[in-house]
């Protein structure tokens, strides 16, 4: 697998520009808010959903089905955030569900204990996020670098390093611990530069 850096909107904006300023690198993979998917793959090449559910076409009001994501044009889904937990037995079916429609997974786990546990779905990647670090500026890479290493022995995939990721600084000592890239939300949706923050970032990869 290939490193990569998640770009996770959240819903901090609904402002399109963010997604025209994370455009142009093929490792950069954005989570826009969900109703600017339509919007967002005639911009970029790599969008993620924030969500998904194990649905098919069919009387699912409010349901996220991965089989509309795909043919939407959405590469792939974000699972299991702290901000949208996903009960495991609903978990293994959504992330079967997006295999089955060829979507890439990004499940998050908030422990090595659940990276542990959710990496016997086989997901394309976990990102590990401490949620008491999430929003904080206090990097997991930098103030709990053993959290890594330890998703890092606990997993048969690759890890994603999340939780208060903001300067070229703690990218650099995440993939250093042997991530395979980060997950990052405020640290660019908020900034005044993030175009040139980001490009400081992908020069890492």
């Amino acid at each position: 697998m290939k490193k990569i850096i998640v770009l996770n909107f959240k819903t901090y904006s609904s402002d399109v520009k963010s997604v025209e300023d994370a455009k142009g690198y093929d490792n950069v993979f954005i989570a826009p808010p969900l109703p600017l998917l339509s919007e967002s793959v005639k911009i970029h090449d790599n969008v993620l959903s924030q969500h998904a559910d194990p649905v098919t076409y069919g009387r699912y009001t409010g349901h996220v089905p991965p089989v509309m994501l795909k043919d939407l044009g959405v590469k792939g889904v974000l699972l299991n955030h702290s901000e949208d937990r996903i009960a495991f037995n609903i978990l293994k079916e959504t992330v079967d569900m997006c295999k089955q429609n060829k979507l890439l997974t990004i499940v998050c786990a908030q422990s090595p204990d659940e990276v542990k546990e959710i990496s016997g779905l086989h997901p394309d990647y976990i990102a590990i996020e401490p949620p008491e670090l999430i929003g904080t500026g206090i990097a997991v890479s930098e103030a709990e670098p053993d959290i890594i290493i330890k998703s890092i022995r606990q997993s048969n995939v690759p890890i994603l390093c999340g939780a208060g990721i903001s300067s070229s600084e703690d990218v650099k000592k995440a993939l250093e611990l042997g991530a395979y890239g980060v997950l990052i939300a405020s640290a660019y949706i908020k900034n005044k530069k993030r175009k040139e923050w980001l490009e400081d970032i992908v020069s890492l990869f």
